[in-house]
This record gives C-alpha cells, structure tokens and sequence, in this order.
C-alpha cells in the first residue's frame, strides 16, 4: 500500500522527480524473498519514459528472490549536505515503487544496456560500447522496473530558502 507523504509541502513535482533521477547515478533497490526477508543493495540504473533499466550477472540471490517476488522499490538519493550547526540535513531524495521483470527478448535487452551504457559513457564512441556490450552479452541480465508510483521529498530549509530543485536548475 502506498502512503500519501505527510509532508506535502515539501513533496517534489514529477518533473522535479524526473529531473533527480536524470541527474542520478546510483541508487539502492529494494527487494524482499517469499519469507519477507528484505535485501537491498546499490545499482547502477537509467530512467527512460517511466521506467529503470538495471543489469546483473545471470546468476545471482538477487534473481532468485525476483523469481519469488517481482515487487520493489529504488531510492536515489539526490542531496545529502549534513549542516551540524544547524542540526539537520539539507537532503532531496526520491522514492519509486513497481514491479520488476526480466528482459528475455534480445531487442529489448539490447536496447535497455544500450541507453545504460549511453548514460554512463556519454563521451565513448558507440563502436566502442557496442564492444563492450557484445563481450558482456552472454553473461548480462538485464531488468526493467515499472514504475507505478513515485515519490519526491527535499528538506523544508530548501522549500523555505526556495533552492528546490525547481528554481535551482530552471
């Protein structure tokens, strides 16, 4: 079940949202086994239209639990500056819930590690990636989440000093 944020005033617009997971460049992704026991762990990811693409090796606890329970959530943690004077932190985050599957087809596991690679090696070649993609591919998985619900937060020092991330990227 999904709660409403108690604090709506400091809740990020989806665009907002969108523009955090952009930016990101790790997260952590939530998943729990038949048994609830939960596992989290951190992930290279990329959002495109309403969904994240991760990869990991074909074999693995964290496929074995996925093959148990496709349901997870992915935190990427936007701002974090610690202000010990103040006695807060100065953070802005976004949370995202969905279901999670693997890519099977080939096209679609292609496409999901090319946009990956893209995100994180802008500046390469596409020869180049598509190398590093074809040596990898026999051992690759790919996964894609689907976002069905998301969520944004930043600090009330932010909103209040208007920094959020609408004025301060605009």
């Amino acid at each position: 079940m999904i709660h409403k944020l108690r604090r709506s005033r400091q809740a990020l617009s989806p665009a907002e949202c969108a523009a955090v997971l952009e930016r990101g460049t790790s997260g952590v992704l939530a998943l729990s086994d038949s048994q609830g026991q939960p596992y989290a762990m951190p992930l290279s990811f990329v959002h495109v239209d309403g969904k994240l693409y991760f990869h990991c090796a074909k074999s693995g606890y964290k496929l074995e639990i996925l093959a148990e329970n496709a349901k997870a959530s992915f935190c990427v943690i936007d701002q974090d500056e610690i202000k010990p004077e103040e006695l807060t932190t100065y953070f802005r985050s976004v949370i995202l819930f969905g279901t999670i599957r693997v890519l099977e087809d080939d096209e679609e596991k292609r496409s999901a590690i090319e946009k990956l690679t893209l995100k994180y090696a802008p500046e390469s070649s596409p020869e180049r990636r598509a190398a590093a993609i074809d040596r990898e591919w026999d051992r690759l998985c790919m996964w894609e989440f689907q976002v069905e619900h998301m969520s944004g937060k930043e600090a009330i020092e932010l909103v209040k000093k208007g920094k959020g991330v609408g004025n301060q990227f605009d």
